[in-house]
């Protein structure tokens, strides 16, 4: 599991950490790492061209140590103040053989130490970032202008290559994946408290992914009621059931509109398939989890059987139409004694009456502590929470699931990992992982695409 600490965490810890150890310690530690990951990036050192982006704090005394560092090794190093430096560090950079120059030099990998984990709001030097835009760059802890617990980008921020960050990951490395490049940890020696925010890797998802034992039967392997799809909303219905089946159900229970039952029942043979309708939704059979709401409408049949799967005490993840109606009955969640997991993207949470602000993980605990729910927020970063305990930020993905349908997948999918017996926090942040794979794996276009791919994912 990979985890992520907030800014008062890390200072907190350092704090602790440079009161043993002698003075000047740590910053040559994280220079030494910096320096390392910055020659493997070039490849020769020698003779190579390095070109630092200096502020007036940490990072940028860590840029220039580190590139004292590589001149030493023969590298052409110039750097760029836009800040008075540390003036040991700017020394030790000169004495080395750096040369400090006015204007941004034209070629040579760029170091970006402009701002560290303490900035906040719009970047000061954004025509600098836009300048840097196309040139190869490594960032300093983290790229600058990149808020390090929300991620929030005010305006312009550097756009990374490569980020090597010092200690721990920050959330906002996570949640600002597209500026952050390669993502390179330096262990410094931190001693840190439990991890605020975490996310899967390989390892955890495979360890987390139900697998089927030979004493199971369809049942044991978890039964998933799908409530989904209409009349004029078909595709939603087969995309969702369909994900459930390849997230490894041992038997799907299908209740909806007779054209939408016909689809599935034509698509998904081994579905068992009713046109119960409205409150008699429930009626379809015993399952040990819900999935309710893609493609349902937000009628008043609708409203019925939201309000029935609502009011079993089985875990039920609330998607798409369900959101929109949830959110007009906010009681119907609050009442709840069983697990529950609302998937809304961001304009499906601002229905519930705040809009998705510039911190995510923020926002979603905010509403899974009013509603005591589980809130999977999807996005480019996703996140996933619960009313306590650690958030998760979903790290895979591709620009192949922003297409109509996708969502359906995912809470298919991840219904059917509730009803195999995960918890909301991890059937949620299992399910956005694997959504995620299959999303880059997708060899076609369309959630149909992204569908096909899923299968293979859980079998890797």
């Amino acid at each position: 599991m990979r985890s992520a600490h907030t800014v008062a965490q890390v200072r907190a810890a350092e704090a602790d950490l440079m009161a043993q150890l002698p003075d000047g310690t740590l910053i040559q530690r994280a220079a030494a790492g910096l320096a390392s990951a910055v020659a493997q990036r070039l490849g020769r050192v020698y003779g190579a061209e390095v070109v630092l982006l200096v502020g007036g704090g940490d990072n940028g005394a860590d840029a220039l140590w580190a590139g004292a560092m590589l001149a030493r090794r023969g590298a052409r190093l110039e750097a760029l103040l836009v800040a008075d430096p540390r003036a040991d560090a700017l020394a030790a950079f000169r004495a080395a053989g750096g040369r400090v120059v006015d204007l941004l030099p034209p070629q040579g990998l760029v170091v970006d130490g402009l701002v560290g984990i303490g900035g906040k709001g719009p970047l000061r030097q954004a025509e600098l970032a836009g300048q840097v835009r196309d040139r190869e760059v490594v960032a300093v802890d983290l790229p600058s202008g990149v808020d390090a617990d929300t991620g929030e980008i005010a305006g312009e921020a550097v756009r990374a290559d490569l980020t090597v960050t010092f200690g721990t990951v920050k959330p906002g490395l996570l949640l600002a994946r597209g500026h952050v490049g390669r993502l390179h940890l330096v262990d410094i020696g931190l001693a840190l408290p439990a991890a605020t925010v975490q996310a899967l890797e390989d390892a955890d998802a495979a360890a987390l992914l139900p697998r089927p034992h030979a004493q199971d039967d369809k049942y044991t392997r978890g039964v998933l009621g799908v409530v989904a799809g209409s009349q004029q909303y078909t595709g939603a219905a087969v995309l969702s059931v369909g994900a459930a089946v390849a997230a490894g159900a041992g038997m799907v229970r299908f209740a909806g509109a007779p054209h939408a039952a016909e689809q599935v029942r034509a698509r998904w043979p081994e579905v068992v398939v009713s046109h119960h309708r409205g409150s008699e939704v429930v009626n379809a059979g015993r399952v040990q989890a819900w999935v309710v709401g893609p493609g349902l409408g937000t009628d008043v049949t609708a409203a019925a059987a939201v309000e029935a799967v609502l009011a079993q005490d089985v875990p039920v993840l609330v998607d798409a139409d369900a959101l929109t109606i949830a959110a007009q009955h906010q009681d119907w969640l609050r009442d709840r004694t069983a697990p529950t997991l609302l998937t809304p993207h961001d304009r499906e949470f601002a229905r519930f009456g705040d809009e998705v602000g510039a911190d995510r993980i923020g926002s979603a605990r905010a509403l899974a502590q009013e509603l005591d729910v589980h809130v999977l927020l999807k996005g480019d970063a996703t996140v996933v929470v619960g009313p306590d305990g650690p958030a998760r930020v979903n790290t895979t993905g591709s620009p192949a699931l922003a297409t109509a349908g996708s969502g359906d997948v995912l809470s298919g999918g991840t219904a059917a990992l509730l009803a195999q017996g995960l918890d909301p926090l991890d059937a949620g942040s299992l399910g956005a992982y694997l959504h995620g794979l299959a999303g880059r794996a997708a060899t076609g276009r369309g959630a149909s695409a992204v569908l096909q791919a899923w299968p293979a994912r859980l079998q890797a």
